[in-house]
């Protein structure tokens, strides 16, 4: 009976067991002991199943060609890198010739696991991490393979962190030749040490070409530095090692008893403060740390000319890190639970998605009772501050505003619908909308996201959120769903298209609230008033939609409100956008002698016989008249 039990997955100790037969698994042990500190390594290379092989760049790959037997766990000499397994555990080895490679050689080899198969670096210098991946196909072959019959499936994380589902070597492939695949990801190594977790993704075929082909298959591993090493990348000898170790105990006798008191005066205050940290370590994804010294450097000390924006949990400030990343430093306010919760609600949201129209997480930092997030720094700010900002530095066309649109739509569809876990957003507005330089927009400000299962129809929850685009069940009863998110969409909508704000007091009454005099609009067919006057000229059948989009959206019932998907689709234009109901009853009903003279409907379209490929393009001319100018070629749209 083969032993399938993964002892460093599982945490098992050393307690019982025989150590001569699992050699170096002391260092696979929970926090993975061996090389902690400073690190002593800056990279690893492993020909997977293999023997060493020194590629045509000069790079040497080392041997794992290691015979892993019962013990389902090798760590290397040097203690440099590590592997280990779950269920029946494999060498691949096929001498067939791989195309797409310089180095061929590579993929001749393979180690296969049917079920989890992990690769850990161990002793890394911390920073920054390119982690690169190569796989070949050699165990499925032939072209019935290729129709169906013979397919894997993995899933990759690295760090904790899903970065690739349903991996398909032969798919990715893209024929049935025996291709090189190559994959490579970003990692932050914060602990000295780095994991690549391949794990079966419980589908495709168990028993072609034989009875336990299927899982994870890999061919080699790269992982190198983002940042220049400090360190010499070459094992300790054991006179250092003694040497450190005589030194450490000297050191560590004499400094004991002076701070025998001053550490049990610090455990005593940092009680409290120490199980929130454990809150962040038990995290199933863990985030890049930074030291709070790093980002104090990195903000000029939070000066205040670095000052991006304050909301009520905290302040963001642009930052510069030594390896040349700009960033934005959220530093959160956490004098009450509500932050502290925030905080890891935050992390927990962000760490488990990707997306392009999702803001980037760096990291984060929790020293003492400092609670700091570090994202990626988007040049062009906010799109509130786009659209209602005194200066109005940005010009946001009319083919910007749709594309804004539609990437706050494609990320809000992932978020809910195709993410590895449900997230609503909770607080969906034009302020938590970034746009980077080349006016790409990505959601922002996770901290009152909530996760919730794929079986749950609705939570129950204390609400929060910002007054103006808060949907009305949520509001008055607290009942959260993802079509909470679909309503403040729709408010988002009216204030593109509007270049206002949800509400201002400072107009007339019918023109205070956003929602109700778009409504009004849409009643009496003057839906093309509602359009902001700074857009000289515009895509009618775009706004169209996008009016249509919105009403639908901010429904009353939530039942009736569009998921995201479907918004996508009838902002492309692939499905047509439904019919809009009546007004919502909960609107408040303003009313005012119309005394405008327009008549000019904004539903005048392109002629049924046109083609499909023509819209309708208006030009708005300083004196705020409309005109039509005729049929344009709409092109890529």
């Amino acid at each position: 009976m083969l032993l399938c039990s993964n002892l460093v997955a599982n945490n098992f100790s050393l307690e019982g067991l025989d150590k001569r037969d699992l050699p170096g698994l002391k260092c696979l042990q929970k926090n993975f002991p061996c090389n902690r500190g400073k690190g002593i390594y800056s990279d690893f290379l492993i020909n997977c199943g293999g023997p060493q092989i020194r590629s045509v760049t000069g790079e040497i790959f080392e041997r794992e060609d290691e015979d892993l037997g019962l013990a389902s766990s090798f760590v290397s000499d040097g203690q440099r890198w590590a592997v280990s397994s779950v269920g029946l555990y494999a060498r691949s080895i096929n001498y067939i010739w791989v195309v797409n490679s310089l180095d061929s050689e590579l993929f001749q080899s393979a180690r296969h696991s049917s079920s989890s198969l992990r690769y850990y670096g161990l002793g890394l210098e911390n920073g920054g991490y390119t982690v690169t991946l190569r796989f070949a196909e050699i165990d499925i072959l032939g072209s019935n393979s290729w129709r169906g019959l013979g397919t894997r499936y993995f899933n990759i994380y690295v760090q904790g962190r899903l970065v690739e589902k349903d991996f398909a070597i032969r798919r990715t492939a893209g024929d049935s030749t025996v291709r090189a695949v190559q994959r490579i990801y970003k990692a932050n190594v914060s602990e000295n040490y780095l994991e690549i977790h391949l794990f079966w993704a419980g589908k495709g075929t168990i028993s072609i070409p034989i009875p336990g082909t299927y899982g994870p298959l890999i061919s080699a591993i790269t992982a190198k530095p983002d940042f220049k090493p400090t360190v010499a990348n070459r094992p300790l000898s054991k006179k250092k090692y003694r040497r450190g170790t005589i030194v450490g105990v000297i050191v560590g006798l004499g400094l004991l008893s002076i701070f025998t008191g001053v550490v049990i005066f610090i455990i005593r205050k940092s009680r409290k403060r120490y199980t929130d940290d454990e809150e962040l370590l038990n995290m199933d994804v863990k985030p890049y740390t930074f030291a709070y010294s790093e980002l104090k450097n990195a903000t000029r000390d939070f000066n205040p000319s670095n000052k991006l924006g304050e909301g009520g949990f905290g302040t963001v400030y642009k930052g510069n890190l030594n390896d040349g990343r700009e960033i934005a430093v959220k530093v959160l306010s956490v004098g009450s639970k509500h932050g502290k919760r925030q905080f890891v609600a935050e992390i927990v949201a962000i760490s488990a998605v990707m997306h392009r129209n999702l803001v980037k997480l760096y990291g984060c930092c929790y020293e003492g009772d400092n609670r700091l997030l570090v994202y990626e720094y988007l040049q062009n700010g906010s799109l509130d501050h786009a659209l209602f900002g005194g200066d109005k530095t940005l010009q946001l066309n009319w083919p910007t505003r749709f594309e804004i649109c539609m990437g706050v739509a494609r990320g809000l569809a992932y978020l809910h619908e195709e993410a590895s876990i449900r997230i609503i957003h909770r607080d969906v507005k034009a302020s938590n909308i970034l746009l980077d330089s080349n006016l790409l927009p990505k959601v922002s400000d996770f901290g009152l996201a909530k996760l919730y299962d794929e079986k749950e129809t609705h939570m129950s929850t204390r609400v929060a959120g910002t007054i103006g685009y808060l949907a009305p069940e949520y509001a008055m009863r607290g009942y959260l769903t993802e079509k909470t998110d679909v309503y403040a969409f729709g408010i988002v909508v009216l204030e593109l298209l509007s270049g206002r704000k949800n509400f201002d007091v400072n107009l007339e009454n019918e023109k205070k609230y956003l929602l109700d005099w778009a409504w009004n609009l849409h009643e009496n067919s003057r839906e093309v008033e509602l359009l902001d006057h700074e857009l000289t000229e515009f895509n009618m059948e775009e706004a169209k939609r996008m009016i249509g989009i919105s009403l639908l959206c901010t429904h009353s019932s939530h039942f009736l409100r569009p998921p995201m998907s479907r918004v996508v689709a009838m902002l492309s234009g692939d499905v047509e956008v439904s019919d809009i109901t009546s007004k919502p009853g909960y609107l408040t009903d303003w009313r005012s002698d119309d005394t405008s003279s327009s008549s000019f409907s904004a539903f005048q379209t392109k002629d049924k016989g046109s083609s499909a490929s023509n819209s309708t393009s208006f030009v708005r001319p300083r004196d705020g008249n409309l005109k039509q100018l005729g049929v344009k070629i709409n092109e890529g749209r």
